[in-house]
C-alpha cells in the first residue's frame, strides 16, 4: 500500500462543521492514533476514510488514487467498530468468513485465511462456538479477525476496547501492538484513552473541535505540546496550570512571578513575550519535586489523597489561586487531608502558555526526544 493522504478534508452536516480543513499524511505501515475529547470529530474522520461518510470538501488519496467517490468495499480498508456486531446465530468461523462468502471467495481460500487468522488471534479452539459462549475479549478478537481475513491494506479501529474491563483492555492492547508488529499494515486507531494512545501509536493526531491541534510522536507531544489544549489533554493526571505574570525577559529566558510573589527565571524562548503579560505556567504532576529538593516551592492545604499503591496523588489547594495543584510521587506518601504540604518546581520542566494558549518554545531537550512537532 502507498501513503494515505487527507487534503483540506472538511465534513459538515448542514451548518454544523465536524471536521475542518484536515491535512494529514499517513505513511505505509504506520500506527496512527486519533485522540481528542468527545465531539471533536475522531470517529467522523475515520468513517470518511472508510467511505461510510461522504466528504463535504477536500480530497482523500490512497497512493495516487482519489478515493472520494470510491465505494467502501473497493478502498482496501477494513473497519473494527466499537460494538462487536457479531451475528449471534453464527459460530466464530462463520462470523469471520461472512464477508469473504459475500465476495464469493473460494472455500479453500476462506478456510486458509480463517485458520491462519484464528491461530494468530488464539481463536483456533473456539471456531465452533457462538458469540454467547465467548468472553468479551474473545468477542473483540473475533471482530478484529473478521477484518483481518479480508486482508485490507488499512485497518481502521474505532475505540475497539472501550467495552472491555480493565484487565482485558491491557491484554488486548498488547495483542493489537503485537499484531501490528507482525503484519506491518497501516492502522488508524480512535481512542480517548491516554495509555492506549501513548503505548500504541507511532504518531498521535490530537483533534480539537474538528481541527488538528498537533501531530507527533507520543513523547514529543508529552514533552513539547504546541498549545495549552494539547498540554492539558496529553498526560494523566493532566498538567497543572498556575497563573503567572511576566516580570522580565532575556535571551532564551523568561522571568515570571508566581502567585506567592516568588520570581523565577525559566529556560524558554522569549520571542514575542511582553513584560507585564499574564500567562499560565504548566507543570506535570509527576515532574513536581519534594520541597526539600527544589529552591522554588509552593505550599497548600491537602484536599484529597489518592493512595494507588505504586504511586500517590496529592491534591493541593494553593491559597493564592482558586485551583488545585496535583502532585504525583512514585511511592507511598504519609500525608493527611487538611495538613499543609509543600512541593518543589523544577524550572527546566516548566511550560509557559500565553492568553491564546500558544506555548513558548522549551529549550531543555528531553533525552532522546527532539522538539520538532508542529500543527
Amino acid at each position: 500500500m502507498a501513503d494515505l493522504r487527507l487534503k483540506n478534508v472538511t465534513k459538515a452536516f448542514g451548518d454544523t462543521v465536524i471536521s475542518r480543513d484536515i491535512n494529514l499524511t499517513i505513511h505505509d505501515g504506520e500506527f496512527i492514533v486519533f485522540v481528542g475529547p468527545s465531539g471533536c470529530g475522531k470517529s467522523t474522520l475515520l468513517r470518511m476514510i472508510a467511505g461510510l461518510e461522504t466528504i463535504t470538501a477536500g480530497d482523500l488519496y490512497i497512493g495516487d488514487t482519489r478515493m472520494n467517490e470510491v465505494p467502501p468495499a473497493q478502498r482496501g480498508v477494513g473497519m473494527v467498530f466499537q460494538s462487536y456486531a457479531l451475528y449471534p446465530h453464527l459460530n466464530v468461523a462463520d462470523n469471520m468468513s461472512f464477508g469473504l462468502k459475500l465476495a464469493k471467495t473460494t472455500q479453500t481460500v476462506i478456510e486458509q485465511r480463517v485458520n491462519h487468522v484464528a491461530e494468530t488471534l488464539q481463536l483456533a479452539h473456539l471456531l465452533e462456538r457462538r458469540p454467547k459462549a465467548l468472553s468479551g475479549g474473545q468477542r473483540q478478537r473475533v471482530a478484529i479477525g473478521r477484518t483481518l481475513v479480508a486482508e485490507p491494506d488499512v485497518f481502521l479501529l474505532d475505540e475497539p476496547l472501550s467495552n472491555l474491563d480493565a484487565a482485558l483492555r491491557v491484554q488486548m492492547r498488547i495483542e493489537i501492538a503485537k499484531l501490528h508488529n507482525r503484519l506491518q499494515r497501516t492502522m488508524i486507531y480512535v481512542t480517548h484513552d491516554q495509555i492506549e494512545a501513548m503505548t500504541l501509536a507511532d504518531r498521535i493526531v490530537v483533534l480539537d473541535r474538528g481541527n488538528i491541534a498537533q501531530v507527533g510522536r507520543p513523547l514529543e507531544l508529552y514533552h513539547y505540546p504546541i498549545n495549552r489544549f494539547v498540554a492539558g489533554f496529553i498526560g494523566s493526571p493532566k498538567m497543572n496550570f498556575i497563573p503567572v505574570k511576566i516580570t522580565n525577559t532575556a535571551i532564551d529566558q523568561i522571568q515570571v512571578m508566581l502567585p506567592n510573589q516568588q520570581q523565577i527565571w525559566l529556560p524558554l524562548n522569549s520571542d514575542g513575550v511582553t513584560i507585564g503579560e499574564e500567562m499560565s505556567l504548566g507543570i506535570r504532576p509527576e515532574h513536581l519535586l519534594p520541597s526539600e529538593e527544589a529552591d522554588v516551592t509552593l505550599e497548600g492545604e491537602v484536599q484529597v489523597v489518592e493512595q494507588l499503591g505504586p504511586e500517590t496523588l496529592i491534591h493541593l489547594k494553593i491559597p493564592q489561586i482558586n485551583a488545585y495543584l496535583i502532585y504525583r510521587e512514585n511511592d507511598v506518601v504519609d500525608v493527611k487531608t487538611g495538613s499543609q504540604f509543600a512541593v518543589g518546581i523544577p524550572l527546566h520542566r516548566c511550560h509557559l502558555f500565553n492568553k491564546d494558549g500558544r506555548a513558548c518554545q522549551r529549550l531543555y531537550q528531553e533525552a532522546g526526544v527532539s522538539p520538532k512537532t508542529k500543527a
